[in-house]
């Protein structure tokens, strides 16, 4: 997570305000919702049908669905505008530097069916960047063409074609990165997991669900021209670079059985990337797998329970000199995510999750200790009183979280994690000056 940052800006001790606002996203991204309103009156559904919590984000198979089938599902009346808006306030507190309290994202959706094949999930995010500044990006992105009622023999197939800007985030099993709004923070991620790669890329892929059980898909991504991802509210300086001969496979097992769901699932995704766009090139492949295991009962008690890993193989076009050495022309990076979450009557929740980042030596690029591994981990409670079929209104929602992010170790340290000099005037930072807590407020209509 957020490597493409870390990627510009680490082992300089004095950028240790920007580590305080890394923490921030981490938990500003974990408190994400992708329980649409606009969908619940498109559907007649209530929220907690697609999502365990009432608010989101982790998928039911019910959700699972109506993704997969585009987000076309209906409930037969036409006149539903698919728009939705998000507000979400937020008082952060992190171990070291200066609390805050505002108002951090308004959002506009446009999320909903255009017809019986065609449907999609646009994202456009607002966010406060500090004194009273908001930024406007493209956020996540997903358009879908499906045919479904299909039959290949005797069995049910659906097939379909998704449009989107973030490897992962069309999945329909939501336990990859892009999808949950998760995975491990780093100073040298993989390209699956989060804001590698996200909404600075564009891409297509094909995909089919056969007897309700297998899931395959293919596509491919390019990233877009520095210019165009400034016009989308991105800066120049979190380019992903120069993307060719881009790959992304995806094939599962899912098993519903009503009371209980399933799934087991690999990942690859393959790409030559030049960074800067006018350098040498690096060879890239992920491979992954994860598994996840739902509880569902009757809804009074609900388990999940995920687990995500992913292989990153690199192989450098250059090799920068050190003061004694050169940097390898090989690598691997690591990324591991652990989650496990009880709701309780779809409105009470707590989610604990570890994060594993780790890699091969490297004293060049990986200074000052020469690995790159980062362990932390995650604890949220939430409060979602609205959103199911008993509830008031299915126009508004609510979610009420604390979210608190405890480094055991980052950047290959525990303590002195930037390197500080020794009689620096910037004090040395340990991994647990990192840790922060957030109380946060959203509301969706």
């Amino acid at each position: 997570m957020l490597s493409f940052l870390n990627r510009r800006t680490r082992r300089r001790p004095g950028n240790t305000h920007l580590w305080y606002g890394l923490a921030a996203l981490l938990l500003f991204a974990s408190s994400t919702a992708q329980a649409v309103p606009s969908y619940a009156r498109q559907t007649g559904a209530a929220c907690a049908d697609c999502h365990a919590g009432a608010y989101g984000p982790a998928l039911t198979p019910y959700g699972m669905r109506f993704k997969l089938n585009g987000y076309t599902d209906t409930d037969g009346s036409g006149g539903k505008i698919p728009l939705a808006a998000q507000l979400i306030a937020t008082r952060s507190v992190p171990a070291r530097g200066e609390s805050t309290m505002r108002l951090t994202e308004a959002d506009l959706y446009l999320a909903g069916r255009l017809t019986d094949q065609v449907g999609g999930y646009v994202k456009v995010e607002n966010s406060n960047t500090g004194n009273n500044t908001f930024r406007t990006r493209l956020n996540n992105v997903d358009l879908r063409f499906v045919a479904r009622d299909l039959k290949l023999g005797d069995k049910e197939a659906t097939l379909g074609v998704s449009v989107n800007n973030n490897p992962g985030f069309q999945d329909p099993i939501a336990a990859l990165p892009g999808a949950a709004g998760i995975g491990p923070p780093s100073v040298s991620g993989s390209l699956l997991n989060l804001s590698a790669l996200a909404h600075r890329v564009i891409g297509a892929s094909v995909y089919g669900l056969y007897d309700s059980t297998w899931y395959g898909e293919v596509g491919s991504y390019a990233s877009l021209p520095t210019s165009q991802q400034d016009h989308l509210g991105y800066a120049a300086s979190g380019d992903p670079g120069k993307l060719s001969d881009t790959g992304y496979f995806r094939f599962a097992y899912m098993k519903d059985l009503r009371r209980q769901f399933f799934s087991a699932g690999v990942v690859a995704l393959s790409t030559r990337r030049q960074l800067p766009r006018s350098g040498p090139r690096d060879d890239i492949t992920d491979l992954g797998y994860d598994l996840t295991y739902q509880f569902l009962g009757n809804r009074e008690h609900i388990v999940q329970l995920s687990y995500t890993n992913i292989l990153e193989k690199r192989r450098y076009g250059s090799t920068p000199a050190g003061p004694a050495l050169a940097a390898r022309p090989r690598g691997v990076v690591r990324d591991q995510t652990t989650s496990l979450t009880y709701t309780f009557r779809q409105s009470y929740g707590i989610t604990l999750s570890h994060l594993v980042n780790s890699g091969s030596r490297d004293a060049v690029r990986y200074t000052p200790y020469g690995v790159p591994d980062t362990t932390s981990n995650l604890v949220g409670v939430f409060w979602a009183p609205f959103g199911k079929d008993d509830s008031y209104t299915s126009v508004a929602n609510l979610k009420i979280a604390a979210t608190w992010f405890r480094f055991a170790r980052f950047n290959g340290s525990r303590t002195n994690v930037f390197g500080a000099a020794p009689g620096s005037a910037v004090p040395a930072t340990d991994a647990r000056d990192l840790d922060a807590f957030s109380l946060s407020l959203s509301a969706a209509f």
